[in-house]
């Protein structure tokens, strides 16, 4: 099931968290190294909590975050959740850092509870916990470029999409900071928060249905490769600029029955790659093309805090 897979690669609902200035993944590597990006206290330990992992924080790689006032309040996440949030590593990395990462950090519980000075925004975040993990995990990276078989996204039709897929007019509303009691609402049959991707009702019972606003299509080929058994990374070769608005449905490989259990009425058994030609008006292309992943060096349980 998508819904499943993308919350084992993230550990939280899907894709939501906000930036209050953007910064760049060259700037972030440089503040990290500078020591800058660190939280003024932080705690990182073995988790005893039996309730289900929960944070303050969206630990997704999308940009709607819940403001907190500088605390970063997490319990029984396994340490691959806390590298994937502070690398934004989505679902065309997971399936090359996964693999690389012992057991133990793929299902130990660990807490952590972190307090930055002022409000900043995800991606600051971020940084202060790839500095945590550097120094508490003695975490060592670097990026790799390597040359993998991919699936591109390309146009079914040269300079036209899909009826399901629109450019994000500007003017529209699109709130990116989550209130702490929200959740995520639909207006017109979209999310009403934006750069991120949310599960929806689906129109046809046995069918799953994401839609986002104002997302770049890199995004989106970046999310659906966590969980669309492709057995390849999606990249966006579309030539498409700018952010959009997108439903997409289709038929899940093992189909979801309907809450009351009558029979499931989806005779078309849409699948992935009809449902992107049919509603977004693109079709994936097979190929090999260059992907720069991010390449553990050295990793070690938290050290006493």
């Amino acid at each position: 099931m998508l819904q499943k897979r993308l919350r084992l690669l993230a550990a939280v609902p899907i894709l939501v968290g906000i930036a209050n200035a953007p910064i760049t993944w060259a700037q972030a590597s440089d503040q990290t190294a500078s020591g800058t990006a660190k939280f003024e206290v932080a705690s990182m330990k073995p988790s005893n909590s039996p309730t289900p992992a929960n944070s303050n924080f969206p630990l997704g790689p999308g940009d709607v975050y819940v403001r907190n006032g500088g605390l970063l309040a997490a319990t029984g996440f396994p340490l691959a959740t806390y590298i994937f949030f502070a690398f934004k590593i989505n679902g065309n990395q997971a399936q090359y850092v996964l693999p690389q990462l012992p057991e133990w950090a793929k299902t130990e519980p660990f807490d952590l509870q972190a307090r930055a000075e002022g409000d900043p925004g995800k991606d600051q975040m971020r940084l202060m916990v790839r500095s945590l993990l550097a120094d508490r995990c003695k975490l060592a990276t670097r990026y790799e470029d390597r040359e993998v078989p991919v699936f591109a996204l390309v146009l079914s039709k040269s300079g036209k999409t899909g009826p399901q897929l629109r450019p994000h007019m500007d003017s529209s509303p699109c709130p990116t900071e989550q209130p702490a009691s929200a959740t995520p609402a639909i207006v017109d049959g979209l999310p009403v928060f934006c750069n991120g991707i949310y599960p929806l009702p689906p129109a046809v019972a046995g069918r799953v249905r994401f839609g986002g606003r104002s997302v770049t299509i890199k995004f989106i080929a970046d999310t659906f490769s966590a969980g669309t058994n492709l057995g390849r990374p999606m990249i966006d070769q579309t030539g498409l600029s700018g952010t959009f608005d997108f439903t997409l449905e289709w038929t899940p490989e093992r189909r979801i029955p309907p809450p009351n259990g009558d029979p499931m009425p989806d005779s078309e058994n849409l699948s992935f790659e009809e449902a992107l030609r049919e509603q977004l008006g693109i079709k994936l292309q097979a190929l090999e093309g260059s992907m720069s992943v991010l390449v553990i060096q050295h990793l070690e349980r938290p050290s006493s805090n």
